[in-house]
């Protein structure tokens, strides 16, 4: 009611008719229903982009692929160069060289460090598994003036592997080697221990034996009760004279066994001929 009443003084003072007022309503409605269509579309295309995005984004799963063949004087920023062609790369890791080789190197003169397989991690494994496929057993190069042109790749694609398993690996084998190095340092260090009081009771009983030398008392040598080894010449007489006694052993054999088929024949003989003779 006082919405009418207040309407019904408004078209007084302004002197407008119903009818106008309808019209003015009706197009401030459409305008109204136009706009929020309007707002509707915009924010379905924004949720659409966000759905795409978000799909591309879990599409979009890293791969890794292994390089079972590093060749001299090839550095990461290298590999980087060749392989950032083909698709965006993540992480790079190359397996250096064993500290053996490398003291190796250094005392031949040359102080460069080399590395002999590495992990490369693109962004999509799509990428990484098409890389793998086409470079492996081909030229790093593509022309030959190039410097690693004479070297093949040796490319393998690793499925389900992640960086954490590589991190964990090496991890794993950094623990190791440090266990190893510990055994190792208290396996000398008892050697080391063993050796000098061995040392210290050799010298005390010397120490002993001069003391009695002086007092004139009669010193018994220490003699070592030992067998010495065999040698190679040894062993082989005996191994000959063993072969021989089982030969004579045998012809000795054969030789009963011909005097006794020869005593039989005669037995035989015997028997017959008195046979004969009846």
């Amino acid at each position: 009611m006082k919405r009418r009443e207040e309407e019904e003084k408004q078209r007084k003072t302004t002197g407008q008719s119903p009818e106008e007022d309808q019209r003015r309503t009706s197009t401030q409605s459409k305008e109204e229903e136009e706009a929020a269509s309007e707002q509707k579309g915009a924010s379905a295309a924004a949720d659409d982009d966000d759905e795409e995005a978000k799909k591309k984004e879990r599409k979009c799963v890293p791969g890794i692929i292994y390089l079972g063949h590093i060749p001299p004087r090839l550095r990461p920023k290298h590999l980087r160069n060749l392989l950032s062609a083909y698709g965006e790369i993540g992480r790079i890791f190359l397996q250096p060289e064993d500290r053996q080789v490398r003291r190796k190197k250094k005392k031949s003169g040359s102080r460069r460090c080399d590395f002999t397989e590495g992990w490369v991690e693109f962004r999509d494994k799509r990428v990484a598994k098409r890389v793998a496929l086409s470079l492996h057993n081909t030229p790093m190069g593509t022309k030959k003036r190039q410097r690693f042109f004479s070297d093949l790749w040796n490319i393998k694609y690793l499925h389900r592997f992640h960086w954490t398993h590589l991190s964990e690996r090496l991890a794993y084998e950094q623990t190791v080697l440090q266990q190893r190095l510990r055994a190792e340092v208290s396996q000398a260090k008892k050697e080391t221990s063993f050796y000098l009081n061995n040392v210290e009771k050799s010298a005390h009983l010397e120490h002993l034996r001069k003391k009695r030398q002086r007092d004139g008392e009669q010193v018994e040598e220490k003699t070592w009760d030992f067998t010495q080894r065999q040698t190679e010449e040894e062993i082989q007489k005996k191994k000959k004279k063993k072969k021989d006694s089982i030969t004579q052993k045998r012809l000795n054999k054969a030789r009963l066994m011909q005097q006794e088929s020869k005593s039989n024949v005669s037995l035989l003989a015997k028997i017959f001929n008195s046979n004969q003779s009846e």
